[in-house]
């Protein structure tokens, strides 16, 4: 078993993580059942970023919530940077910890029109796993629910809007080659709104940008503890997305020790009933396909 969504820092909090804090990931895996993990924190948080990323919240025609974001972005921001980072992880993923293996990784974030230069940002360093997100729609943190700023632009937009303008942001992310595998793929559903006519396109571009990019997405379960209480993506997409021979990966998305693995019972059920037999790993960004537990390993 695999948990490849890990953040060593959590939302709104600032702190120096070392070497042992990986390791200490690495034995809740073990502690877990899992035989490897995968540390992926947001790119947008390091400080050493901003060239590449550039102000691009700054673009959005509400000022309100290019305000906002840019406090949120920088509220965010971590004091290290991405090389320590990289040599943070790499000291821990040396060894495994209880037999547990860490993997290299990092979860990027769309930033619109200049996917090429994140490109050129990551191509330095020696990653196991990338995971493409999208967090924004323009200056619109549409996830962040519990900020009453971003959350009233759900009572303002149109569903099928909202839901059509996450899929194209999904389908330049998947298009950058800047990830391997799709991170928590209909979170859009996070405020439980869904599209009154675009759902059929939105599920087929999802699974166009996956399958044309040879890309695997990830079953996700921190949905579980938001007030949608679903995993990510849904059954429908999930079999969808198997039926389209699209590789799968797991993620607790956890931002503490305590939640790796989180909900993996529910996710090795929902897995199994979309069809799936097979897990993707990664090593140097190659995926390789691993039996999914059986039901009598449980």
């Amino acid at each position: 078993m695999i948990d490849y969504h890990l953040h060593l820092v959590d939302h709104g909090e600032s702190r120096v993580f070392g070497t042992e804090d990986v390791r200490a990931y690495a034995r809740a895996g073990a502690a877990a059942g899992l035989t490897e993990i995968a540390i992926t924190e947001h790119l947008y948080r390091f400080p050493d970023v901003q060239d590449a990323f550039g102000d691009w919240w700054a673009n959005d025609p509400d000022p309100a919530l290019v305000a906002n974001t840019l406090r949120e972005v920088e509220d965010e921001r971590l004091e290290q940077s991405l090389a320590d980072y990289v040599d943070i992880v790499s000291a821990a993923a040396s060894e495994p910890v209880d037999g547990c293996r860490v993997l290299m990784g990092l979860e990027v974030d769309l930033v619109p029109g200049r996917m090429a230069e994140v490109v050129e940002l990551l191509a330095p360093y020696d990653w196991d796993v990338l995971l493409g997100a999208v967090h924004w729609i323009g200056a619109w943190g549409y996830d962040n629910t519990s900020d009453p700023v971003q959350a009233a632009e759900w009572a303002r937009r149109d569903s099928d809007e909202a839901w059509l303008a996450y899929t194209a942001a999904i389908e330049e992310m998947a298009a950058s080659g800047a990830c391997d595998v799709l991170a928590h793929l209909d979170k859009i559903k996070i405020a439980g709104v869904w599209p009154e006519h675009a759902a059929r396109e939105c599920e087929e571009r999802l699974v166009k940008a996956a399958t044309s990019n040879g890309l695997a997405i990830e079953l996700n379960t921190n949905g579980l503890r938001k007030s949608i209480s679903q995993l990510y993506p849904s059954p429908q997409l999930l079999a969808a997305m198997h039926a389209a021979g699209v590789g799968l990966t797991f993620a607790s998305d956890a931002h503490t020790a305590d939640r790796i693995g989180g909900g993996f019972d529910e996710a090795l059920a929902s897995a199994r009933a979309a069809g799936y037999t097979e897990l993707m790993r990664f090593e140097k960004r190659r995926a390789i396909a691993v039996p999914l537990p059986s039901a009598e390993a449980d």
